[in-house]
């Protein structure tokens, strides 16, 4: 089903993908109860920011400046599910299974300018070179704070490394590049970009370090990206000896910002489509379940595209609580749900509509017999309608 859905997404010339879009690689996980469910564990959720008894799902996202469609999903087993842990053979590393999924979406005929992720993923050397040897370009995340043998004399972290940066103001830039960003609702940002040196990351290495922030002088927290990618800089001499186009460091940035849709599929998914509502235990049911969440979310685009792309390229999405073209703008209804001028709401509340009339009986109200000689209730609002229309007392 899951294929048949790409497929169509393929076929599809509003919603084919094309070389300029990027791979989000990402986790999510969802808090679960007890130890009977499949692939639960205790395990670190960055929703909630904490340790706790969940199940996590490893998943790809096809995104550019316009769309962004889900592509694989496949749950990771903790070690403790296997005799031998960690050393079983049926035990995967969430890096290893988002490698696989990389290569799937290769195969599947998504194209993309490289692959991006973040958070388990941005240390992980084995992973971007299992990328690397498979012709995946990517572009991912390091932790400011990531430290490096180097000498004495030399930067340890990425942010010694952008200390060591020449800067003195916006006027005297020194080694920083001012990069414009265009968000999907028309509003620009300026980010300052440069190229750093870290132990064997460098401008001209395979690999390179790329810091972008709106403060070169401060390096705020928040604000900074400290990027590692395999993609050459323009003009190097690793160029015209890698397989990949080069990239500028605009483009590095660009690639980097598209990662946040996913982000925004995760809500839309989790909050409003029921992605973690299962109430199964097997993992194949895990994953029809999330198959048809997916379904649904792609549904939801394609409803409401309209013939032809109504954003122009080369712009990046904005808040979509202000959306612009194939997204309508009014906000009276969820603003978490991708709807394209609200053709789902439209369906969800004809089901409300036609929604029963009483709420449903437990199981030991059914057990009791309804004398026949009682008359029916007249029409009623269920509890959900009471509480959205009933008037204030």
């Amino acid at each position: 089903m899951n294929a048949r859905r790409l497929g169509r997404l393929l076929g599809d010339e509003r919603t084919t993908p094309h070389a300029g879009g990027v791979l989000v690689i990402d986790d999510s996980g969802d808090r679960k109860d007890g130890g009977a469910t499949a692939n639960v564990g205790r395990q670190w959720l960055g929703r909630y920011g904490k340790t706790d008894n969940a199940v996590v799902t490893v998943t790809t996202l096809w995104a550019d400046e316009n769309l962004y469609h889900p592509l694989h999903a496949v749950p990771y087993t903790p070690a403790h599910h296997f005799a031998k842990g960690r050393t079983g053979p049926g035990f995967r590393t969430k890096w290893r299974i988002a490698a696989q999924l990389a290569r799937q979406a290769c195969a599947a005929g998504f194209p993309f300018r490289a692959a991006v992720a973040d958070g388990a993923y941005r240390d992980v050397d084995d992973f971007r070179c299992e990328l690397h040897a498979a012709d995946i370009p990517f572009v991912m995340a390091v932790r400011r704070r990531r430290g490096t043998w180097a000498y004495g004399n030399q930067a340890h972290t990425p942010i010694d490394a952008a200390r060591e940066l020449a800067w003195h103001g916006p006027d005297r830039p020194g080694e920083w590049t001012p990069v414009t960003r265009t968000f999907r609702d028309g509003h620009t940002a300026t980010r300052w970009a440069a190229d750093a040196t870290l132990g064997f990351w460098g401008p001209d290495a395979l690999n390179r370090l790329v810091v972008a922030t709106t403060d070169p002088a401060t390096l705020p927290d928040k604000s900074t990206w400290y990027l590692v990618t395999d993609l050459p800089r323009l003009g190097s001499t690793r160029a015209d000896q890698s397989p990949y186009p080069p990239a500028d460091l605009e483009e590095v940035v660009r690639i980097y910002g598209i990662r946040n849709w996913i982000e925004q599929s995760y809500k839309q998914v989790k909050d409003e489509l029921g992605w973690a509502d299962f109430q199964v235990r097997t993992d194949r049911a895990i994953r029809r379940h999330q198959t048809l969440v997916n379904c649904a979310f792609s549904f939801c685009w394609e409803t409401g595209l309209p013939p032809a792309a109504a954003n122009p390229p080369g712009t990046e999405r904005g808040d979509l609580n202000t959306p612009t073209g194939p997204l309508a703008p009014d906000s009276s209804h969820s603003p978490q749900l991708a709807d394209p001028r609200h053709h789902a709401a439209t369906l969800v509340e004809s089901l409300v509509q036609h929604a029963p009339t009483q709420t449903t009986t437990r199981p030991d109200q059914r057990r009791q017999p309804r004398p026949t000689a009682q008359p029916l209730p007249g029409p009623a609002l269920t509890n959900h309608r009471q509480q959205r229309f009933a008037p204030p007392s």
